[in-house]
């Protein structure tokens, strides 16, 4: 007669060791998660920045006119505005229209449509809004006053619908206060992932948000990494107006 011992775990021995797996998920899949959006942020944030000034050396090359040579503003009716072309009007509208395919001007920013969804987890207003120490400010000169288009990818664009003749002299260095001072009404957002939360603007994890600093840095933590970066338009060019989002997108691939 021969005895045949058979090893096995005990129930004891799988409990903890399903306890130590859900530890390390619980530590790891946000940071996971972090990363990812990080750079799906970062992508989206060059490729929104890098269409947009392909459509304002586009407009130049097929009607004369960029940022700098806008004369009017967009028209207050959105019909109107969606409609307007760079063959009779010189405006931001205009401009954006001839030169890019699936978008969708909305006018306010507040007439574009959330999901369901934020809806009923957010606070319950039903318009889309956005947060930021750079947007902040922006709004506190007249939220109403900013109109957005949605491009074909989801991808939200808002300017002042004052916004026209984006100029800055050659050899100007970008400074918070020149751009507060003189370029005010040619400053706007990108919002990456368009109404899906968290419509948060990027921000500095360690250093200043602050241009003559030159100590912003941003790392991929749901907290900092966000999907909201405050640009500024001008002449052939649209770039970050925080220090914040040209990290960003010094940063991205």
């Amino acid at each position: 007669m021969f005895r045949h011992n058979k090893k096995a775990f005990t129930l004891a021995e799988v409990l903890i060791t399903l306890g130590i797996i859900g530890v390390v998920a619980a530590m790891t899949i946000p940071n996971l998660i972090a990363n990812v959006n990080g750079h799906r942020f970062r992508s989206q944030f060059k490729k929104t920045v890098s269409t947009l000034n392909q459509a304002a050396r586009l407009s130049d090359s097929q009607y004369g006119f960029d940022f700098a040579g806008t004369s009017t503003a967009c028209n207050k009716n959105v019909t109107t505005a969606s409609k307007e072309h760079p063959e009779s009007v010189m405006s931001f509208c205009s401009l954006l229209n001839g030169t890019l395919t699936g978008k969708t001007y909305y006018g306010k920013h507040t007439n574009i449509p959330l999901k369901e969804s934020i809806i009923n987890i957010e606070s319950g207003t039903n318009t889309y809004q956005i947060v930021g120490p750079v947007v902040d400010w922006l709004f506190g000169t007249g939220a109403s006053k900013f109109v957005a288009y949605q491009l074909a990818d989801g991808t939200i664009v808002g300017f002042n619908e004052e916004a026209k003749a984006c100029d800055i002299p050659i050899g100007t260095k970008l400074t918070d206060d020149y751009i507060k001072k003189n370029l005010s009404k040619c400053i706007g957002w990108v919002d990456v992932n368009g109404t899906s939360l968290p419509n948060k603007e990027v921000t500095c994890s360690s250093g200043q948000n602050k241009f003559e600093s030159d100590s912003c840095v941003v790392k991929n933590s749901a907290t900092h990494m966000t999907d909201v970066y405050p640009i500024i338009f001008h002449n052939q060019t649209v770039e970050p107006a925080s220090a914040a989002a040209r990290y960003v997108l010094k940063t991205a691939k």
